[in-house]
């Protein structure tokens, strides 16, 4: 739906102004928690395992805990096991010397040492090459490595810090992952929650992004409408942050001017918000998925001739509109807000699923107030 002169939020007042730490937005509870167990290891040099979703923030944690670490002014040295490869995995985190294979045409000092008086931070550890987990177990006991090559050891002088998004502990069961490297590595650990479980933090971060994004390019963004608020909080970003901050770079790009408006926003995050709508009304569930009662304040009730097995997600979203439309009168404005979406959006399905004008509606919704069937409650908060 159109956003009116009253739906538009400045986006300084959304943006949170609460301190970063290691580039984070800590607004949530959740996430404040996860800010004192950094504070609480910091100074310590012990290894961390970092464990959450995939985009959820892992590298930002590490940031943070280096930042708070006891050499902070020493280099942060971050990798990614997933991009080890295999013949040459030991010579990329321990470093070999000339000669020591094929094309090794000069000392390399690898990423422990590389990292010698700061933090070395292993990313998806989860994906280290089994043969090279007791040579990793190692040099975290001893703080030695030694080059591939080389008859010398080296002291390193690092703090470790890992993560994963994978279940270690269910790798450790079936014998992918050691178990003593394991709980070498998972004395101490800090779980990152994923974006839907601190939803507090979602405007902030949209916020904080359009904001970025928008300076980078030369496109100032200074308002959110409720309506892409309100969408914003209702998906369920499974991709967590990463996946948001995508989202509203795509946005500021497919704005128009300096206002951000639900419209501009990736199909995938408002359809998931239209099928949160639609499914609810099948399944007989009340939908819960407005976040701005004084937008899109209405709730579905489930259609009692519906067939509650066979209903596919097509079929849901499909009757959530018929039977908003009918409701509406064939009204696509007052459509769209009963369903809590845009009037684009509802233009878009009804020619996706092919139902025509909005005439006959009219005449299905008059039918339906004289037969009094009540397919809707619409329950304003």
């Amino acid at each position: 739906m159109e956003a009116k002169a009253g739906d538009w939020l400045q986006i300084a007042d959304l943006k949170d102004e609460t301190p970063w730490l290691g580039g984070m937005i800590v607004k949530s509870d959740a996430l404040q928690r996860v800010v004192k167990t950094i504070q609480r290891l910091g100074p310590y040099k012990t290894t961390v395992a970092i464990q959450g979703e995939s985009g959820s923030g892992k590298d930002l944690v590490a940031r943070a805990l280096h930042q708070c670490g006891p050499k902070p002014g020493g280099p942060l040295v971050i990798f990614n096991c997933s991009n080890l490869v295999d013949s040459l995995a030991e010579s990329q985190l321990f470093g070999h010397v000339k000669g020591a294979f094929t094309d090794a045409r000069e000392d390399s000092i690898g990423y422990f040492r590389a990292a010698d008086g700061g933090t070395l931070f292993l990313d998806e550890i989860g994906e280290l090459p089994t043969a090279l987990q007791p040579k990793l177990l190692r040099a975290v006991e001893t703080h030695e490595v030694q080059p591939v090559g080389s008859s010398r050891s080296y002291q390193v002088d690092i703090r470790l810090i890992v993560a994963t998004n994978r279940d270690l502990a269910a790798m450790v069961a079936v014998s992918s992952f050691r178990a003593d490297l394991y709980y070498r590595l998972n004395a101490t650990s800090i779980t990152v929650p994923a974006l839907r479980e601190r939803p507090e933090d979602i405007v902030s971060l949209a916020a904080h992004f359009a904001i970025a994004y928008g300076g980078e390019i030369g496109k100032p963004i200074n308002y959110f409408s409720r309506g892409a608020i309100q969408t914003l909080k209702a998906y369920q970003w499974p991709g967590n942050v990463r996946e948001l901050r995508h989202a509203i770079e795509n946005a500021v790009m497919m704005t128009e001017g300096d206002r951000l408006d639900a419209d501009d926003l990736p199909e995938s995050v408002r359809q998931q918000q239209f099928a949160l709508v639609a499914n609810g009304a099948s399944n007989g569930t009340i939908v819960a998925c407005q976040q701005e009662p004084e937008v899109a304040g209405y709730a579905l009730e489930p259609d009692s001739d519906a067939p509650r097995d066979t209903y596919s997600l097509n079929e849901a979203i499909k009757s959530a509109l018929v039977r908003a439309l009918r409701k509406a009168n064939g009204n696509c404005h007052l459509a769209a807000k009963l369903l809590g979406i845009s009037r684009y959006t509802v233009y878009r399905m009804m020619a996706r699923f092919g139902l025509g004008q909005v005439k006959s509606y009219r005449e299905m919704g008059a039918r339906d107030a004289v037969e009094d069937r009540g397919l809707f409650s619409i329950a304003k908060s």
